[in-house]
């Protein structure tokens, strides 16, 4: 009967001692997360719900927001054809990224990541002009597109060639379509870094296994090391469409979303709005559009990539 006591007794003290070592455990863990978590409660998520307290409000930024207006600010926002404008852009932008930025990216890296003469010293030069400032390469290509060819080194390239310059940042036809190039120079190292990192993921045992079975190298590229890199596209595609709609510096820097809003885009629009004509209100309604396309985005896109990765499994 005592022995019987003895053992209920001790088993009851090690499901006491579990169970405060859970709570510890807990306790550790809560307090290491929570001034993350106050700094996110305090900087992310108080400024979303700021936002859309104040995009019901015409205000101009200054005293408290006291002229309600409801949802006219947005009904104003999907009226106003610049803000059409900016959307197509954006799409336009995506568009390119995705069908010429990103294979271009993916194609390289193919081609640096094996074994290529060099291949180190064109790894760094492609992934050079990221390191740069968003501005300096603003300021820099502005110098490339300048439209005296004395000045400009694309014009006096044309003129050298007999042909006429071209107004790259003045025209309505042209500098959406220049500063896209701009902008593939600033990420394409990026986006070749990302694929570098996942091509070095891939067992070159597989590869090897392909050849012996007589595949040659298109036909490893497509059925082998293209589903191998799955995750790392998912990624990249990811980055590329948020990083477009998002877009602004860039464009600020060198067209300021012109000529006559050409190259207008989500960003500068808000920004014109709501930090140059100080039309706070009506800049916060843009900046939660702009916050709900980019949530909707990603939780689309995270439900149709959910696939399981052939490297992780995962």
């Amino acid at each position: 009967m005592q022995l019987s006591q003895f053992v209920h007794d001790k088993h009851h003290v090690q499901k006491e001692g579990k169970k405060d070592r859970r709570f510890q455990n807990r306790l550790v863990i809560i307090l290491f997360l929570l001034p993350a978590l106050v700094l996110f409660l305090l900087f992310v998520i108080y400024p979303i719900f700021r936002s859309v307290y104040y995009s019901m409000y015409d205000w101009k930024g200054f005293g408290p927001a006291v002229d309600y207006v409801g949802l006219g600010n947005y009904k104003k926002i999907f009226g106003d054809e610049v803000f059409i404008k900016s959307i197509k852009n954006v799409l336009l932008i995506i568009i390119l990224s995705l069908g010429l930025q990103l294979p271009m990216a993916l194609i390289l890296a193919v081609l640096v990541g094996r074994d290529l003469p060099g291949r180190s010293f064109f790894r760094t030069v492609f992934f050079l002009p990221y390191v740069l400032s968003e501005v300096n390469t603003g300021i820099m290509w502005m110098l490339l597109y300048n439209a005296d060819p004395e000045r400009g080194f694309f014009n006096a390239i044309l003129v050298s060639l007999g042909l006429q310059p071209v107004a790259w940042l003045a025209d309505m036809n042209v500098v959406i379509y220049a500063v896209f190039i701009t902008l593939t120079w600033k990420y394409f190292g990026f986006h070749m870094l990302l694929y570098l990192t996942g091509l070095q993921n891939i067992p070159r045992e597989i590869e090897e296994a392909a050849r012996i079975d007589g595949a040659n190298a298109f036909q490893n590229f497509f059925h082998i090391t293209l589903p191998l890199l799955g995750s790392t596209i998912k990624t990249s595609v990811y980055m590329s469409v948020l990083g477009s709609i998002q877009q602004f510096v860039l464009i600020w820097i060198m067209t300021r979303g012109g000529p006559v809003n050409a190259s207008e885009t989500m960003a500068t629009y808000m920004y014109r709005f709501g930090f140059v004509r100080f039309q706070l209100g009506y800049g916060a309604a843009v900046a939660i559009i702009m916050f709900l396309i980019c949530m909707i985005f990603s939780l689309f896109y995270q439900a149709l990539t959910r696939k399981p990765d052939y490297l992780s499994g995962l």
